[in-house]
């Protein structure tokens, strides 16, 4: 439940954000808040697996998805929703997980492991060794991470 006493919508429209790539594509859509992460990694299961992710590829996956949804409401706009996007593209699981807030990711995010004992700032970099590919995207709109992994 988000903190409207409510379950998050599962499936929005994708009108805010068009992308002339995924015309005719598929979108799911979840807006959530903090208290909703649960619901998040239960959402992008379920989506995986109907997308094509193999069993086996299903923990690593959610870890990565997990790690942004936090950062995105942790760090982004305290009182709006992050939303989390997933489509697939041929066999590639596209997830892109946005959220209001600006940052300067500098010439490569998550690049650097973080340093031994670290209790934070890991997040991007597990996303990053887990997917097969990971793009930024920051300004006016927020911020727009998007993460591809094959199935």
């Amino acid at each position: 439940m988000n903190e409207d006493g409510a379950r998050p919508a599962r499936f929005l429209p994708s009108a805010d954000r068009s992308r002339s790539s995924l015309a005719g594509t598929a979108v799911a859509e979840l807006a959530f808040f903090l208290p909703d992460l649960p619901d998040v990694r239960d959402f992008a299961a379920a989506q995986a697996v109907r997308g094509g992710m193999p069993q086996e590829d299903l923990a690593d996956f959610l870890v990565a998805v997990n790690e942004v949804a936090t950062n995105a409401v942790t760090h982004g706009h305290p009182t709006a929703k992050a939303v989390l996007r997933m489509w697939n593209v041929g066999r590639t699981l596209a997830v892109e997980i946005h959220d209001e807030g600006r940052w300067d990711p500098g010439p490569a995010p998550g690049e650097t492991p973080p340093a031994p004992h670290a209790t934070s700032g890991m997040g991007l970099w597990v996303a990053r060794m887990v997917s097969s590919d990971i793009t930024f995207e920051t300004g006016a709109s927020g911020t727009f991470i998007t993460m591809f992994f094959k199935v």
